[in-house]
């Protein structure tokens, strides 16, 4: 079985992240898109959303676009930060893969090598790298070509929501002017 895995905070989710989804199912030869929300990311100290309000989100978005895609619970239900190894690990083992790729946002090349057991990881997957920002990916590595224009901290420091899907648009407003009210 081939499965690709597409983890992030998704704090909030963002019309970027559909199209990485879309672009996933179109032009992967996969049997499965398993999207999974983090608890927390490795390399942040706080999230903005709860796990589960981020996690829901996600469900609402994808869970019903295609058979294909498993919206997983396994970082936030974790209640800590968990390692992209460690995912992947547990997912090759569930569908007893034989392929996987792992998904990623360009801005993540520069600081992939520091990744938890990063030559480990890179021996079990194969890296699809969505395409951000103009940022020139390695021809050896097969992207995505995304270029949506927008970030999940953007959207919060300006809380300018128009990159945000109609399905989840009125709770991640509520969401973030709530919190910044206080």
């Amino acid at each position: 079985m081939n499965i690709a895995i597409f983890g992030g905070s998704f704090d909030p989710p963002h019309f970027g992240h559909d199209e990485v989804v879309k672009s996933a199912l179109k032009n992967l030869n996969i049997d499965k898109l398993i999207i999974i929300p983090t608890f927390l990311n490795p390399f942040k100290s706080e999230f903005g959303a709860p796990p589960n309000l981020r996690l829901q989100w996600c469900r609402s978005l994808w869970e019903n676009v295609s058979p294909k895609i498993i919206v997983s619970d396994y970082e936030t239900s974790q209640n800590r930060a968990v390692a992209s190894i460690d995912s992947v690990s547990y997912f090759k083992n569930k569908f007893n893969a034989s392929r996987i790729y792992l998904i990623i946002g360009a801005d993540q090349l520069n600081s992939l090598h520091k990744w938890h057991r990063y030559d480990e990881l890179k021996a079990l997957v194969s890296f699809v790298v969505a395409c951000r920002d103009d940022i020139k990916i390695d021809e050896n590595l097969q992207k995505l070509d995304i270029n949506v224009k927008i970030s999940s901290s953007k959207i919060k420091s300006e809380l300018n929501f128009k990159q945000v899907p109609s399905a989840i648009l009125s709770s991640v407003q509520s969401f973030y002017k709530d919190k910044n009210a206080k």
